[in-house]
């Protein structure tokens, strides 16, 4: 189908409610993590200095089989879709739980589906990323956005010899695969590079957001195994940033519908002068505008979802629109739940400071939402912002 005035094409109307198959996948996902990853939980992982929960991740991208919906099943994986992995994004944003999900099956594996798959150097990472045995990164900085990759920070030699540091990788103290955009002798190219390997070294650094470690990749004569070059490359990487970007909105919307939720919860049962303080109409009114702007985050995040699902042309508006909005909301809803719980919001034994947490750091991953309203201003042919 065409637009009749400018003649471009035009996708499908997107289908923003979730199917049957959607909600099972759901309710299991919430299941595992009210029994193994809640809120108390994570707090109760980050006081031991446990930034990563394997066991729960093994349960999460083993058990369910969650690491492998973006992967077909030819490759090892479940066959679903951004739709899909997106329901998992929401319900480990309900959490913030301490997994490495985003940049392992989203990010990782969008990258290496952008390689020649029929080859075995990329079929067998992606294989073990999909049956969650392996985690995996791309090494990139955190910040990245679609749209903006920089030249590379590492140069690889003839003999796929690598040299070079990248910063702020998030989960690189997870990952056991690392791929790296390089810059080989015939153009930029991506590698596959065992973390454990000789002449690579992991800085960790502490982050704001203490569930989405950070660290500091140092390159000193590891050996990589080539994946793309050239133009396959770029290609590959930029997808990956595009759907990590577009799926992120997701996360974002079920941080910020965890913190509605315990909002109206707790000034439910919170009186002051024998009455609810969710009663007192000040507070009625903040609590009625958030939810207008979380339900709004859904259409958003949705609508993203689905365009990467069905490779609609329109999926770099659809992933601009939503984390320019979704960002903001995750962002102001963690403030609404802390400012609301009064002095226990300020606390660390309540879990509010990690979802506010979670939220700006997630509102500068993938591009903040400037850089996303720029982006799609140019897409839609308007001067930015």
């Amino acid at each position: 189908m065409t637009d009749p005035q400018t003649t471009a094409p035009v996708g499908p109307d997107p289908d923003l409610l979730y199917s049957e198959d959607e909600d099972a996948l759901r309710a299991a996902v919430r299941s595992l993590l009210a029994d193994r990853g809640d809120p108390a939980t994570v707090l109760a992982g980050l006081e031991a200095d446990r930034a990563f929960d394997p066991a729960l991740w093994r349960a999460l991208a083993t058990e369910i089989g969650t690491a492998g919906l973006l992967v077909p099943e030819r490759l090892g994986g479940a066959g679903a879709s951004a739709r899909e992995a997106a329901v998992v994004l929401e319900e480990l944003g309900r959490s913030v739980a301490a997994v490495p999900y985003l940049t392992s099956a989203v990010v990782a594996v969008t990258a290496l589906l952008g390689c020649p798959c029929d080859r075995p150097e990329v079929a067998a990472p992606l294989a073990a990323l999909a049956e969650g045995s392996t985690v995996g990164v791309l090494a990139l900085p955190l910040p990245t956005a679609p749209g903006g990759l920089p030249e590379p920070a590492v140069r690889a030699d003839a003999g796929g010899v690598l040299t070079g540091r990248v910063t702020s990788v998030a989960d690189a103290v997870a990952a056991e695969l690392l791929l790296v955009w390089a810059q080989a002798p015939e153009g930029p190219a991506l590698y596959a590079v065992d973390a454990a390997a000789e002449g690579v070294r992991t800085d960790t650094v502490t982050p704001l957001d203490l569930t989405r470690p950070l660290g500091h990749l140092a390159f000193d004569g590891a050996r990589g195994t080539l994946l793309a070059t050239g133009d396959r490359a770029r290609a590959a990487v930029e997808r990956a940033l595009l759907t990590g970007a577009g799926l992120l909105a997701s996360e974002q919307l079920g941080v910020a519908e965890w913190c509605l939720t315990e909002t109206v919860r707790y000034t439910a049962e919170r009186t002051q002068f024998a009455r609810p303080v969710g009663s007192f109409q000040a507070l009625k009114h903040r609590m009625a505008a958030l939810w207008l702007e979380v339900a709004s985050a859904r259409a958003a995040a949705r609508n993203a979802a689905d365009a990467l699902a069905t490779d609609s042309p329109d999926a770099d508006v659809a992933v601009a629109v939503a984390q320019a909005y979704c960002a903001p909301v995750a962002v102001r809803a963690a403030e609404e739940c802390l400012q609301l719980h009064g002095g226990i919001g300020m606390t660390w034994e309540h879990p509010a400071h990690l979802f506010l947490k979670r939220a700006k750091s997630d509102e500068l991953a993938l591009g903040s939402p400037g850089r996303h309203r720029q982006a799609l201003a140019g897409l839609v042919g308007l001067d930015a912002p």
